[in-house]
């Protein structure tokens, strides 16, 4: 693969020294670039391959990053990174030391705001815009958003505050290409639908879908987009001008010329004090790579794959993961209960509940990126008798906490919260970490807050949580489990119930989630030295199992919590504040995520790291002990 053009590129300067009539071929040259490296490393692949031409042709036209460019979610930005001289550094993306996945801030000055959580483009840039217009600047603020952001509120809500601000240095360019992860959801796709039963939008249809097939070259795929897209002639003009946005589009968003055009025109309509400025692009995720643009869901987040053929290589025996055990746990229970309801935002595969889907499709909801409506929308079945579970990761609950506290808790109404991606996330890094759930869900009234050992213990907990009267919530990591046994019956935990594992009287162990295997084998690796160490699988969060705390307590020279999950205001704190009101003090240390920002990296080398691994835990309680010889 050469790549001869893209060689001379390390900034957006380079870029712009090129002639027009270039920048195909850089296109073509990123295409590849992307290609190739990503069916090595892994990372988000069909995402980026939709956005090339949009962000080379912003970035051509632009002078970024004088002018500010933002985009929504980090996944659509592999382009924007191979541009703005980091090309060479793709090889160790998402791993220690390397870039991120997404975009950040301190990697680089054309990384203009963060971004790996969706709708927040819009909001930024406006922010900037208008702190541009406040210095008396000469620059504008770009937000590049698509793959369902558009269905997240924020959008909205900035594109709402943008029109009333009339705000001129500001362009949004809606990246269509009709997919979020999984297909977008909402009423604006329906509005649109119903358009084209209209006569006029038949003909109109009709007359495209012949003009374009008559054409030669790729124009055969254009005019099969004409009749999915000829629609948003009539409406989503008319709703972002309603806005007060100029509104420029639909436009093919792979036609280059068509780009470089339309984009020098936008900067003129700016320079004229035209603003806001929306620019409607139709796309196709994957675009160019054939098994991408063919399956985009498939190719969204890829581990290494051939690139000839787009084979992935065979997938090892392992056993079952999380959210599988989550999603097919769900089903027996729903089968027994038809009040049972499924909810995600927009991540139906990566939570399992495509596969409740299947089975439930009349109780199954994706509510598209909208985490906050997601939780009052469960609030409401549940006020009405149902019982819903919406499915989310736990770095995108964070998005809902209002709703969580206002509309769940406050009102003691009976949702069941799966928390998936609890914990340490890897590559993904600092924007994807579930850290923060036990820390902000502990402190609310009425809640029940639980995190199962294994997965067998998780279709328990699942039942558990789901027959409470009241919030309930389960975490759980990513990925596998660790093979046990899964119990065929499903049995309720006794609430605030936990399980002491092993037993000793020289250190207790008290472990949360899936630390509890780090525990035993840490107990079993100083029992070997004579060591004799409780472990404790608490199980519950909130309530704690309080007396038998105590009671451990009393006995062990040493106390050691462990816990996958931020250490302010977490799950150690809660043990270290029961002891305090039951007046036992005893040297203790809490082992968890540290008041700091985790960067992305292997997950095992991460745990390591923070001493969250059976290594550390030993050396935890070996260093206790050696300071506190005796009680």
């Amino acid at each position: 693969m050469t790549t001869p053009l893209l060689d001379r590129i390390d900034s957006p300067e380079d870029l712009r020294k090129l002639a027009p009539d270039q920048i195909e071929q850089v296109t073509s040259e990123l295409r590849d670039a992307i290609v190739g490296t990503v069916s090595r490393t892994g990372g988000h692949l069909a995402s980026s391959l939709g956005a090339i031409e949009l962000l080379t042709a912003i970035h051509y036209t632009f002078d970024t990053p004088r002018d500010r460019l933002i985009l929504d979610v980090g996944h659509q930005g592999y382009p924007h990174k191979m541009l703005t001289g980091r090309r060479t550094a793709f090889d160790r993306i998402g791993q220690v030391d390397g870039i991120a996945k997404f975009l950040r801030r301190s990697e680089s000055e054309c990384d203009a705001f963060g971004a790996g959580h969706a709708g927040t483009s819009i909001s930024a840039a406006l922010g900037m815009a208008r702190a541009i217009e406040h210095q008396g600047r000469d620059q504008c603020a770009i937000a590049f958003i698509g793959d369902g952001g558009m269905t997240a509120g924020m959008a909205f809500e900035a594109l709402n505050h943008a029109g009333h601000l009339k705000q001129k240095n500001l362009i949004v360019v809606l990246n269509d290409n009709e997919m979020s992860i999984s297909p977008n959801v909402g009423a604006l796709s329906s509005y649109l639908s119903r358009k084209l039963s209209r006569p006029m939008v038949r003909r109109m249809k009709g007359w495209a879908k012949e003009f374009l097939g008559s054409m030669p070259g790729d124009m055969g795929y254009w005019a099969h987009k004409a009749e999915e897209s000829i629609k948003v002639f009539f409406s989503p003009g008319l709703l972002f001008e309603a806005l007060n946005f100029k509104y420029v589009g639909p436009i093919q968003g792979h036609r280059v010329d068509v780009l470089l055009e339309t984009f020098a025109n936008v900067k003129k309509m700016v320079a004229n004090g035209e603003g806001p400025i929306l620019v409607h692009a139709i796309t196709a995720k994957g675009y160019g790579y054939e098994p991408a643009q063919q399956d985009p869901f498939k190719y969204h987040g890829v581990g290494s794959f051939d690139v000839a053929s787009g084979a992935f290589p065979p997938s090892k025996a392992g056993p079952p993961k999380y959210q599988d055990v989550f999603a097919d746990t769900l089903i027996r229970l729903a089968r027994e209960d038809e009040r049972i309801i499924g909810i995600t935002a927009a991540m139906a595969d990566g939570t399992g509940l495509d596969r409740f889907k299947e089975v439930f499709p009349d109780r199954f909801y994706d509510v598209g990126i909208a985490e906050q409506h997601a939780v009052t929308f469960a609030a409401g079945l549940a006020a009405e008798g149902l019982k819903p579970v919406p499915a989310i990761y736990s770095t995108f609950l964070q998005r809902a906490y209002d709703q969580i506290v206002h509309d769940v808790c406050l009102q003691n109404l009976d949702v069941t919260f799966a928390l998936d991606r609890a914990g340490i996330v890897g590559a993904d890094g600092a924007t994807h970490q579930g850290f923060f759930d036990i820390a902000y869900l502990r402190a609310l009234p009425n809640v029940i807050v639980m995190a199962p050992k294994d997965e067998n213990e998780l279709q328990h907990m699942l039942k558990t949580a789901v027959e409470y009267p009241g919030p309930a919530a389960v975490r759980f990591p990513r990925g596998g489990g660790f093979g046990v046994p899964l119990d065929p019956d499903l049995k309720a935990v006794p609430v605030g119930e936990s399980e002491l594992l092993c037993d000793g009287d020289d250190a207790v162990v008290i472990a949360i989630g899936t630390m509890a295997h780090e525990a035993l084998e840490a107990a079993s690796e100083l029992g070997a030295q004579g060591v004799r160490v409780a472990v404790l699988n608490a199980r519950f969060v909130k309530p704690l199992d309080i007396d038998r705390i105590v009671a451990l307590a009393k006995r062990c020279r040493v106390l050691v919590t462990v816990e996958e999950a931020a250490g302010p205001g977490g799950f150690g704190a809660a043990v270290l504040e029961a002891l305090a009101a039951a007046d036992v003090q005893l040297p203790s240390r809490c082992i968890a995520i540290p008041d700091r920002v985790v960067e992305h990296g292997d997950s095992a080398a991460i745990r390591a790291y923070l001493g969250l691994d059976a290594a550390g835990i030993a050396r935890a309680v070996s260093a206790l002990l050696d300071e506190h010889p005796s009680r």
